[in-house]
């Protein structure tokens, strides 16, 4: 399987092809990851990782386009952002966007009306949250994970109060 580690720093997925900025980085191409398109031909992975790089970029929509472009239909997507609630999120002066759990919808079925932000589809197939160890360990983090009205509740009027740390994503290329 050809992945793509976009954003790979100095942890580059093992077996994965990386891109990065950064010179310093492990990356096997140099390239800027706000400007697009990236140097890969269309549906040239069977899947691709962005930890810790979406909160980054300038334009959260195009790189999703980009992503969609890069991986073949039926592909995965796997990304890890921080969740807005975390000090991690608003620590970094890097850090353009602070996401949540439903940040990705538009690319799904449950677009919410505003499908029509980009063409490229996503099936949602896993959204995991990570909360604070003390969440955690009361169990939180199980109810806001394995029931989704749970998960729903907590973004909506507890995240504050119960803050989140992180959160991974994965996604199947629908094209």
């Amino acid at each position: 399987m050809r992945i793509l580690d976009v954003g790979c720093g100095v942890n580059k997925q093992p077996g994965a092809i990386g891109l990065d900025r950064n010179p310093a980085s492990r990356a096997d191409v140099l390239a800027d990851l706000d400007r697009y398109p990236y140097p890969f031909r269309d549906s040239a992975f069977d899947g691709l990782v962005a930890i810790h790089v979406i909160e980054h970029v300038g334009d959260v929509i195009r790189t999703m386009e980009e992503f969609h472009r890069l991986v073949r239909p039926g592909g995965l997507v796997r990304i890890e952002t921080p969740h807005y609630t975390d000090f991690s999120s608003f620590c970094d002066p890097t850090h353009r966007w602070h996401l949540n759990s439903y940040s990705f919808r538009y690319f799904g079925e449950d677009h919410g009306g505003f499908g029509y932000y980009s063409h490229c589809r996503f099936r949602e197939i896993s959204v995991r949250v990570r909360l604070l160890a003390l969440w955690r360990w009361l169990g939180f983090e199980f109810l806001v994970n394995r029931v989704p009205r749970f998960r729903r509740f907590w973004e909506h009027y507890l995240c504050f109060v119960v803050r989140g740390k992180a959160l991974t994503f994965e996604f199947e290329v629908l094209k």
